[in-house]
């Protein structure tokens, strides 16, 4: 059936706009083999993880003052590195600006495996989306990162809960911003739903995966967190 679709229909691949062979999907073997993967989910340390426990040290050493002051290191990683220039920044705005849920489908079940495949996320017991303001779900009609998450989860076997983290005010695009005001833009703008307080204490002290679909200076996640 595919072949005959592909007849009619022929499937390209958004990077390269390679015509799609019958048994490859979204990737060409070409770009498959050429993808930048980080391996970063072999890397309990790496510079996501350390520039995302920068952002919480910067809160510990407030917390260390009133004696509060203790965090184990957060792990994190991305599935693939992200150049505005390159060829491959075409996946995120696919997904992002096109509504190509397929595609983040996809890289959400690509993503998975790797963390699956990995010592150090093995304790991970919930996932969860950071969650877009309602005025920009509704126009866009989904949330790239829930897409992201509901099929990373599903390779995981674990849950995924949208309703935890709620984003109470609305903040304007980070692309275009630099790194302080990336940080003051999403100060504040999620908070925990209050609606579901009780089983939310019930998951305290889990290990939780939050997903996001692009990470770069890791205020948005910080913010989350």
């Amino acid at each position: 059936l595919r072949a005959c679709f592909d007849l009619l229909l022929p499937r390209t691949f958004i990077v390269c706009g390679r015509r799609l062979q019958v048994d490859e999907r979204l990737l060409c073997l070409p770009c498959r083999i050429d993808l930048p993967l980080t391996y970063y989910w072999e890397r309990p340390h790496n510079p996501m993880a350390d520039r995302f426990n920068e952002a919480i040290q910067r809160d510990l050493d407030t917390a260390w003052e009133r004696g509060q002051a203790h965090e184990p290191y957060a792990y994190a990683c991305a599935l693939f590195f992200y150049d505005s220039h390159g060829k491959y920044r075409y996946i995120t705005q696919s997904l992002k600006y096109h509504g190509d849920l397929e595609c983040g489908r996809h890289f959400g079940r690509m993503l998975g495996a790797m963390i699956a495949a990995s010592e150090h996320y093995q304790d991970i017991s919930l996932v969860i989306p950071v969650p877009l303001h309602w005025r920009r779900k509704w126009k866009r009609g989904y949330n790239q990162a829930e897409v992201i998450a509901r099929e990373t989860a599903s390779r995981l076997g674990l849950k995924m809960r949208a309703d935890i983290l709620e984003r109470r005010r609305y903040t304007k695009t980070q692309t275009r911003l630099d790194v302080r005001s990336k940080t003051a833009n999403v100060s504040g703008a999620f908070q925990i739903n209050e609606k579901i307080h009780d089983e939310i204490r019930q998951i305290c002290g889990n290990h939780i995966l939050i997903i996001d679909d692009v990470f770069t200076t890791g205020a948005t996640l910080h913010a989350c967190f």
